[in-house]
C-alpha cells in the first residue's frame, strides 16, 4: 500500500523534471547574431543544447504523456506488470512504449529500481528514479566519473538491446554500477534475445 501511495508524488516529480529540462534548454541565451559574435567556442557550447532541445520536443515529453502512459502499466515499480526483457540473468529490464516514446527501466534481482530513461529518435532523457539515476550515461547526458573511480570494463555486460537502443552495465571500483544507454547502429552487434524466463529472470511475472 505504501508503494502505491508513493507513485503519485513520483509521477509529479518526473513531470516537473521534464518540464524544467525543456524550459532551461529553450531559454538558453544567445541568438544567431550573438553566437557569431561570441565565436566558435560559444557555438560549441550552445549547439548541443539546441540539438537536445529539439530532440526532446520531438519526443513529446509532456505531462499528459507521463500521466496517461507508462505510470498506468508500472513504470517505477519493483515488479511491474510487464514482460522482463533483460538480456542478462543479473538484471530485470522492462520497456514501456507510449506515443512513440520508449521508457526503459532497469531493476536489480531484488526488484529495486536502479534507473530508467526515455528514448526516441536517438534522443535520451534520464528519468529521476532509481538508486543509479545519477549513473546512467547517454549521448546527451554523459556521466563524468571521479578520478578515483575506475570502470571495471572486463565485467561489463549488455543488459538490454533492441533495434534502436542498447543498454550496458559496468561495475565500478567503488561498488556502484554505471549504466550506458546508446542508440543502436548498423555496426552495433546485437546479442541474441533472452527468451528463457528461468535463465533471464529471477522473477517471472
Amino acid at each position: 500500500m505504501r508503494k502505491d501511495k508513493m507513485r503519485g508524488p513520483l509521477l509529479i516529480r518526473m513531470i516537473a523534471f521534464a518540464k524544467k529540462s525543456l524550459l532551461l534548454l529553450i531559454q538558453w541565451p544567445g541568438s544567431t547574431s550573438e553566437q557569431s559574435k561570441q565565436g566558435d567556442k560559444a557555438m560549441i557550447k550552445i549547439l548541443p543544447r539546441r540539438a537536445l532541445c529539439a530532440g526532446l520536443v520531438a519526443m513529446g515529453l509532456s505531462a499528459s504523456a507521463f500521466a496517461a502512459g507508462p505510470s498506468s502499466t508500472g513504470l517505477g515499480q519493483a515488479w511491474p506488470n510487464a514482460q522482463d526483457v533483460s538480456a542478462s540473468s543479473n538484471w530485470h529490464v522492462y520497456v514501456f512504449s507510449v506515443n512513440g516514446i520508449r521508457y526503459v527501466q532497469v531493476n536489480d534481482l531484488d526488484g529495486n529500481v536502479r534507473g530508467a530513461f526515455a528514448a526516441a529518435n536517438g534522443q535520451f532523457l534520464v528519468l529521476p528514479m532509481g538508486r543509479d539515476a545519477q549513473r546512467i550515461s547517454t549521448p546527451q547526458q554523459p556521466v563524468a566519473l571521479a578520478n578515483s573511480v575506475v570502470p571495471l570494463t572486463s565485467y561489463a555486460e549488455t543488459v538490454y538491446s533492441d533495434s534502436s537502443v542498447q543498454v550496458s552495465a559496468t561495475p565500478l571500483s567503488n561498488g556502484a554500477t554505471l549504466f550506458t544507454a546508446t542508440p543502436m547502429t548498423t555496426t552495433t552487434a546485437a546479442p541474441s534475445p533472452c527468451d528463457n524466463p528461468v535463465e533471464c529472470s529471477g522473477h517471472v511475472n
